[in-house]
């Protein structure tokens, strides 16, 4: 099922906002200014726009760089100017600067480490035990979301969640029905989250 496409307006932008004004009661383990390793499975993550990594080569301590990865996908770095970064895991990302180094440096030992993941996000607001900003780093359901916000409170409206997702200057809302999915039913409502989905629990 497709959902509804709505034009993305002063709604959606009230609940991108509230997500933001929720995410410091979160625990900070599940924060952008987390730790990387504890939310992220660093080794298949794919990096992203926002994403802040550092590479480095042994003994040419002049190519250690932190590098914020830019909205187009790409990095600069010395000597081998543009890197595509972004849909790249770390070990690919490694590989191909180690490629380009290779005419400037002999047997180039470097080293790629993600300091923060801050590409795959998304919101959970509404009633349940933690609202707010979720860096995922890897693939997440719907009811994954919810668990990592503390599920749902008693008040509660399990049949009437939502998920919204911004396409252009459109967002789409996709319907899901706790009860249903959690017996068994209706599963492709369980749908992956998308960097920047909202989750809504009224």
């Amino acid at each position: 099922m497709l959902g509804r496409i709505l034009v993305y307006g002063t709604w959606g932008l009230a609940l991108l906002a509230l997500a933001a004004g929720c995410s410091h009661r979160l625990n900070p383990s599940l924060t952008a200014e987390a730790t990387v390793a504890e939310v992220v499975d660093v080794e298949n993550y794919q990096l992203g726009p926002e994403d802040l990594i550092e590479i480095s080569v042994w003994k040419e301590p002049e190519l250690t760089k932190q590098i914020i990865i830019r909205p187009d996908g790409k990095i600069s770095y010395p000597l081998i100017n543009e890197v595509q970064a972004a849909g790249k895991t770390v070990k690919e990302l490694r590989e191909e600067i180690h490629k380009g180094l290779e005419k400037f440096v002999t047997d180039a030992q470097v080293t790629v480490l993600l300091l923060k993941a801050q590409h795959y996000k998304i919101f959970v607001v509404g009633k349940v035990g933690r609202p707010g900003e979720f860096v995922v780093g890897r693939p997440t359901t719907v009811m994954q979301a919810l668990a990592m916000a503390g599920g749902l409170t008693p008040f509660a409206s399990p049949g009437n969640i939502s998920v919204l997702r911004r396409s252009g200057d459109q967002e789409i809302v996709f319907p899901f029905d706790y009860k249903n999915v959690s017996r068994g039913y209706n599963l492709e409502e369980n749908r992956i989250l998308l960097p920047g989905d909202v989750v809504v629990v009224p």
